[in-house]
């Protein structure tokens, strides 16, 4: 009896967590999955077309694959250079032996910041009239130089991948937490032995916080597919087509009333998340004991 009430009970707390997940997650999807085959300007009612959605993203769409190719090499820079960045600072941090209250404090200050404001930030940055960046060129002897980064290619891609540079402070500080996890009998087992810092590195640390690498490429590389307030605010896509991406596709077919075709598109999205999702749990092994 009192099993059976503690079932109850436990179904009584968890109903309203799980309320908001299938109001704000499961249906929401589910509705994007569905009216994805379906041609629908959000006036009329939706009307089945099949596969024409994502036959025409495929086969007469050249910005899709225009898009699908800036994420894809946004998606590798994020997994390598931003993640790498972050991984180097975290392993910096902790051979300094700089306590974890003052990096959470430190690096928790861009984590408050929504991207939308970085984005305005970074405009700013590299305006080519009042920007930090274009002053400090000129300053030290290139006075000519006037680039407008956001709007002149291939500048504007350079830009938009620098935007996206403070990801690495999650990754800092996932790598980091997970470094002072290792147990110091770990290391000093290591040193009687004759290992040199380079071999704990290579041989302990590394393999000791991989899932937390791994995390940290997640992360990155989903946000740069799903990323819009930095491409939106600041490029706009362009100059051209350079730095468009697949949000900006579903913000287009939204405004011009093409909710199918966009939902096509955000399912492609969905897919290549979940795609890379299963890629880095296999590479990583996420699903395996650390120790």
């Amino acid at each position: 009896m009192k099993i059976k009430w503690l079932n109850v009970w436990i179904a009584v707390f968890l109903a309203p967590t799980v309320l908001v997940l299938a109001l704000f997650y499961v249906v929401p999807i589910g509705t994007v999955l569905v009216t994805g085959f379906m041609e629908w300007d959000g006036l009329r009612a939706p009307q089945f077309n099949g596969l024409d959605n994502y036959i025409h993203l495929i086969t007469y769409d050249n910005t899709f694959f225009i898009a699908l190719r800036n994420i894809l090499l946004w998606s590798l820079i994020a997994a390598t250079l931003h993640v790498g960045f972050g991984t180097l600072v975290a392993f910096v941090l902790y051979k300094k032996h700089i306590g974890w209250r003052f990096v959470r404090g430190v690096f928790m200050v861009p984590m408050v910041i929504s991207a939308a404001a970085w984005a305005i930030i970074y405009k700013l940055f590299f305006n080519d009239e009042i920007g930090i960046l274009n002053h400090i060129i000129r300053s030290i002897g290139f006075s000519d130089f006037h680039v407008n980064w956001f709007f002149d290619s291939p500048a504007s891609f350079f830009a938009i991948t620098l935007t996206w540079l403070f990801y690495a402070v999650y990754v800092t500080l996932i790598v980091y937490n997970d470094l002072m996890a290792i147990p110091k009998e770990v290391h000093e087992a290591a040193l009687l032995d004759g290992a040199n810092e380079w071999g704990i590195i290579r041989h302990i640390n590394l393999p000791l916080v991989k899932k937390a690498i791994g995390t940290g490429i997640i992360l990155s590389v989903t946000a740069r597919i799903s990323g819009f307030e930095e491409v939106a605010l600041t490029s706009r896509g362009g100059p051209g087509n350079d730095t468009y991406n697949i949000t900006l596709m579903l913000y287009d077919g939204i405004v011009n009333y093409n909710y199918g075709y966009a939902n096509a598109a955000a399912t492609v999205m969905i897919l290549l998340g979940i795609l890379v999702l299963l890629l880095i749990n296999r590479l990583f092994k996420m699903n395996e004991s650390t120790y």
